[in-house]
């Protein structure tokens, strides 16, 4: 198991790396995406798994009897995409520790009496799209290929061209409709595993979360030749909007990110006549959430009226709490030499959220993360943890798939 895992790492730590910071820049349906997905295919046909595509670059390779199973699917997996100068291991460490799993189960002997699946999720990240676990969403039916095919990216490239520029259909999907139970395995991103001294957890719930435009307008002029009081700089607006966001955010206990900003003209010496922001939010509940933003919003809306500015709010993506199965949760981190593993909150979304969502009950494992930072080229997982968290995993499938 340890030569395999080292091995498929190995294999993925070049693509999509950026010599320059070492962080990852793996966009979904681009040149790095697309030799992923190869990647994945061919482990999966040389472990002569049945491999299922479809038109917006999901796949599932399929372990087990295609016929006369003993029940639903089992669904492993993750995602293979990263955000903008992202970390190596969220989502890819699903995915290699996965097909471990399936390694280490065909070296003890075992026989699945399930179908067992491992499956790539497509744009995950919302990088490129701005809407988080769009693949995984598709392949629900949480969201419509009519919506879809609206998306564009920040280039103005509309879905379906960049997925006929990728050499992918669209319209077609995977099907999920005899997936009983989906076990995702992925890296915390967070310190909870390592204040506990464990390198293993279970997921219990993930927070609701969402993105926020934030459109600040106002009126461009001359840096050096305007008076300070005849402006009206959205800039200010924005500036003040972020602080206060912050703040909101740590009053609530939630969580508050400006972490994409475009500015027109974007000039060294002009005044802004536009800046564009995005808020990502995190509360632990529902109502929590929508307080939060309504607060950050009214309160970006009084200063634009004192700066002589305006402010726009648009929602571009929301997801609602999911509570994962408590009794596969508890069932999962149970019984295991050391004792049971801790079951914890998240505050990152998830493809298990998009499929607990939509019915399909969902469990979650978490690797240690020695330091907490992801999202990040800083992300990182100990060799030790990687292979405690794929003998889990595999542990879990035998159980699942029996």
């Amino acid at each position: 198991m340890t030569d395999d895992f080292e091995r498929m790492w190995a294999d993925l730590a070049p693509i999509g790396r950026s010599a320059a910071s070492g962080g990852y820049f793996r966009q979904p349906f681009l040149a790095a995406d697309a030799e992923l997905r190869a990647w994945f295919v061919e482990q999966a046909v040389a472990r002569g798994l049945e491999v299922e595509t479809d038109g917006v670059g999901n796949v599932v390779a399929w372990w087990g009897p295609a016929s006369g199973a003993a029940g639903t699917a089992v669904l492993t997996g993750s995602h293979l995409d990263s955000v903008l100068d992202g970390g190596a291991y969220d989502g890819p460490l699903g995915v290699v520790s996965a097909l471990a799993a399936v390694d280490l189960l065909r070296s003890r002997g075992f026989v699945p009496r399930r179908r067992i699946g491992v499956s790539v999720f497509a744009e995950e990240e919302g990088s490129r799209f701005g809407l988080a676990c769009l693949g995984s969403r598709l392949a629900t039916g949480t969201m419509s290929w009519a919506d879809a095919r609206e998306l564009r990216d920040r280039d103005g490239i509309a879905l379906p061209d960049a997925l006929e520029a990728a050499g992918l259909g669209g319209e077609s999907l995977v099907s999920l409709g005899d997936v009983g139970t989906f076990v995702e395995l992925h890296v915390e991103q967070g310190r909870d595993l390592v204040d506990r001294g464990a390198a293993v957890g279970v997921a219990s719930e993930i927070w609701p979360h969402g993105r926020w435009r934030f459109d600040f307008t106002g009126e461009a002029n001359h840096a050096g030749t305007t008076r300070m009081e005849d402006r009206a700089d959205p800039m200010l607006t924005y500036a003040m909007t972020a602080l206060a966001a912050n703040k909101q955010a740590r009053l609530a206990g939630a969580r508050a990110t400006f972490g994409r900003v475009e500015v027109t003209p974007n000039g060294t010496n002009a005044v802004p006549s536009r800046v564009t922001a995005w808020l990502d939010a995190r509360s632990p509940s529902e109502a929590d959430l929508a307080s939060l933003v309504e607060t950050v919003s009214r309160q970006g809306v009084d200063r634009a009226g004192r700066d002589g500015t305006s402010l726009e709010v648009t929602a571009e993506s929301v997801s609602s709490s999911v509570a994962f199965d408590a009794g596969l949760a508890s069932a999962l981190a149970a019984d295991h030499e050391g004792g049971d593993w801790p079951v914890l909150p998240t505050q990152a979304g998830h493809d298990a959220g998009i499929l607990s969502a939509a019915g399909i009950p969902s469990a979650m494992l978490f690797v240690r993360n020695p330091t907490g930072v992801s999202h990040s080229p800083a992300e990182s997982a100990q060799m030790s943890d990687c292979l405690v968290g794929v003998s889990a995993l595999a542990d879990t499938l035998e159980r699942l798939a029996r």
